[in-house]
């Protein structure tokens, strides 16, 4: 794909002169091209450019090259993915980035929430005395990348860590287990987190329960 075949797919909405000045190539280079025997790799472009344009506009263009590419490569196109990005540029095509602010706490209607027992006071005397956990997430070009994690009070460390594209509580099923596998924590662990339904779905709460500390 060239700056002359975006010309030509371009040029339905703008001048071609207006195109050429924007892409900085003559008008009469553009000409001279459109008057040549188009080469096989720019048919080939012309034809992925085509489905590159549907692939994008069907994922209401949040899809950037990697998915693109990997969409590609499932309807059976051997191409690389130097190449979709090179497209995608020459097209104008990139992700559109969402709304920057998520919910990430959501809490499900009737759970039971135990009693704060750390009443703001977020600190430890000793390391596994005190764990909290959060959810929180980071924009990326793949789409929203979503992170769980777990800090020791006394050290402000990360014991614990998971991230998936989704926020369901395998995610913090992971850092939990990640972060007891590491530390081996004592009887007597208070572990504090939101109220998000992950935290009080039935089963993490019968992971915390398969222990012998308790929840605040």
């Amino acid at each position: 794909m060239s700056k002359y075949l975006f010309i030509l797919a371009e040029k339905a909405n703008h001048s071609i002169k207006a195109l050429c000045r924007v892409l900085m190539v003559s008008s009469s280079a553009f000409y001279d091209w459109l008057a040549r025997e188009p080469s096989e790799r720019d048919r080939q472009d012309e034809i992925l450019a085509t489905h590159i344009r549907a692939i994008h506009k069907a994922s209401n263009r949040t899809y950037g090259s990697p998915r693109v590419h990997e969409e590609l490569r499932r309807q059976g196109f051997d191409v690389s993915r130097k190449r979709v990005i090179r497209i995608m540029q020459e097209l104008g095509l990139r992700a559109r980035r969402p709304r920057k602010w998520k919910t990430t706490t959501v809490s499900t209607p009737g759970a039971k929430a135990a009693p704060n027992r750390l009443e703001r006071d977020f600190s430890a005397e000793a390391p596994n005395q005190v764990w909290t956990a959060d959810i929180t997430y980071v924009w990326t070009w793949e789409g929203w990348l979503y992170v769980a994690a777990i800090v020791d009070l006394f050290s402000r460390r990360l014991v614990g860590w998971a991230a998936a594209d989704h926020m369901r509580v395998d995610l913090v099923l992971e850092a939990f287990d990640k972060a007891v596998m590491r530390r081996r924590p004592p009887a007597g662990l208070i572990f504090h987190s939101d109220r998000g339904s992950q935290f009080t779905s039935e089963r993490f709460q019968q992971a915390l329960a398969d222990t012998t500390w308790s929840r605040p």
